[in-house]
């Protein structure tokens, strides 16, 4: 059995964060090791509050965790704690899916957390998963705007360590497919389309990053492991519009 270490906040709706991610260990048949940063009060149209933890007790919770297979981190919430996390991280397969605001638009790391986000993460990081937002935020600390295209803004990215950039497409304005691009340091893009669902359902960047570190944990190269979480997160999609469906 695969064993991940979740990093990353509580949700108290249980839509994302930890909660997200040990469902989506126990769906794939692995073992879900956890280091909390934060607690949280939210729904799924506002944070009502955030609660960090000390740098010390993170630190302390994933050493904690012992020998796991691979690590994803979500919500880190301060600079103090990246710095934390990445001091106390062992070397395995890192999936850094960078949390940096609710889905309601609360901001969950300011601007120095980011910058010690790209200094101490980035470096280590097997592969970086931005949603569109996200990754014209992370690139923003270099100067790029939006006249920036992505290809440039990802190969800042990938100059800084990363392993890899898989960039969501669910912000994207097609209305009908969604396609995720995953930028490798050699300079190819795999691309997954799949259809889009018109249905909201948080948490699904979580599941994504989740899915894909438990693929990693089990060996599985990076685009074999991307492809089979997109099929985790549609298939969630489709027990949602079934669910929804039957209430009708």
């Amino acid at each position: 059995m695969p064993r991940v270490l979740f990093i990353g906040g509580t949700d108290s709706s249980g839509g994302a964060g930890l909660a997200r991610d040990i469902a989506t260990a126990a769906q794939m048949e692995a073992e879900a090791r956890i280091g909390v940063t934060a607690v949280t009060a939210q729904t799924d149209g506002a944070v009502h509050a955030v609660r960090l933890m000390s740098c010390d007790d993170v630190a302390l919770q994933v050493r904690a965790a012992g020998k796991v297979g691979a690590v994803k981190i979500g919500m880190l919430g301060s600079a103090e704690i990246v710095s934390a996390v990445a001091t106390a991280l062992s070397s395995v397969p890192l999936v850094l899916d960078p949390v940096l605001a609710s889905s309601s638009g609360t901001a969950l790391l300011d601007d120095r957390g980011v910058d010690t986000l790209i200094e101490e993460l980035l470096p280590c990081t097997t592969l970086l998963t931005p949603n569109l937002p996200e990754l014209g935020m992370l690139t923003a600390r270099f100067g790029l705007d939006e006249t920036a295209g992505e290809g440039q803004r990802v190969r800042a990215l990938l100059r800084r360590g990363c392993g890899g950039v898989l960039v969501k497409g669910g912000h994207a304005e097609e209305s009908t497919s969604c396609e995720d691009r995953l930028y490798l340091p050699s300079g190819e893009i795999i691309r997954h389309c799949g259809p889009r669902f018109g249905i909201p359902l948080r948490g699904t960047g979580c599941q994504l990053a989740s899915a894909i570190a438990v693929g990693l944990a089990e060996g599985l190269d990076l685009g074999t492991a991307v492809e089979n979480a997109r099929a985790c997160v549609a298939s969630r999609f489709r027990m949602r519009e079934r669910s929804l469906s039957a209430r009708v």
